[in-house]
């Protein structure tokens, strides 16, 4: 029971700044935060009908809940399984900021049309929206509703939800490499593949 709870609330510490205090005051406060800023993401891609105008919204929804993203990067020393609910809460901020990064590059990249971009948008906030909907469960998993749980039962669970949303994170990462691809392959036939190059960065210094 101990290694439960200490789970539930080692994985939400921070650390106080002197610029910028930060009380957690619900176990599942930072969760709900990179949750929250998610959902409003995927909602906003799906309302707003103007990609430009949807990018601009998404950015900014992105740029607002980064602080609870930002905030859990920055725990570190916890036990082995602490550890992985807070890389799987992390990984759910990583799609976010593939997202909003790569596809902010993609509306300056004149080798796709406006209605790729929107359907290019529409994939990312689909990976996205499956990424927050394990997010959910997993704040079900740490919060006090499901204390009815044994630890063996509660690890199975976190242990699982990790795996799906690694494998939705590497997803988003191959995902976006292929539509660079599409975009290189374009500017080699124009002779300009150096300007994608110079966009997204070369081999070495991106992931793709």
């Amino acid at each position: 029971m101990k290694k439960i709870l200490f789970i539930v609330y080692a994985v939400l510490l921070v650390s106080v700044s002197a610029k910028a205090q930060f009380i957690v005051t619900d176990p599942g406060n930072l969760i709900s935060g990179i949750l929250n800023s998610a959902n409003e993401i995927v909602q906003t891609s799906s309302t707003v009908s103007n990609v430009i105008k949807s990018f601009k919204e998404v950015e900014k929804v992105y740029k607002q809940g980064k602080e609870y993203y930002d905030k859990l990067k920055a725990v570190n020393n916890l036990v082995k399984d602490a550890r992985k609910v807070q890389q799987t809460v992390l990984l759910v901020g990583d799609v976010a900021d593939l997202y909003v990064t790569n596809f902010g590059k993609m509306m300056n990249d004149p080798n796709f049309t406006p209605q790729e971009l929107s359907a290019i948008a529409n994939g990312y906030s689909i990976l996205l929206n499956e990424s927050t909907a394990l997010l959910k469960e997993l704040k079900q998993i740490v919060s006090s509703s499901s204390l009815s749980l044994n630890d063996k039962e509660r690890m199975d669970i976190i242990d699982r939800v990790h795996k799906e949303v690694k494998d939705y994170y590497n997803l988003v990462r191959y995902y976006t490499n292929k539509n660079i691809s599409v975009s290189y392959l374009r500017s080699k036939k124009k002779n300009a593949a150096q300007r994608v190059l110079s966009l997204y960065g070369t081999a070495e210094q991106k992931y793709w």
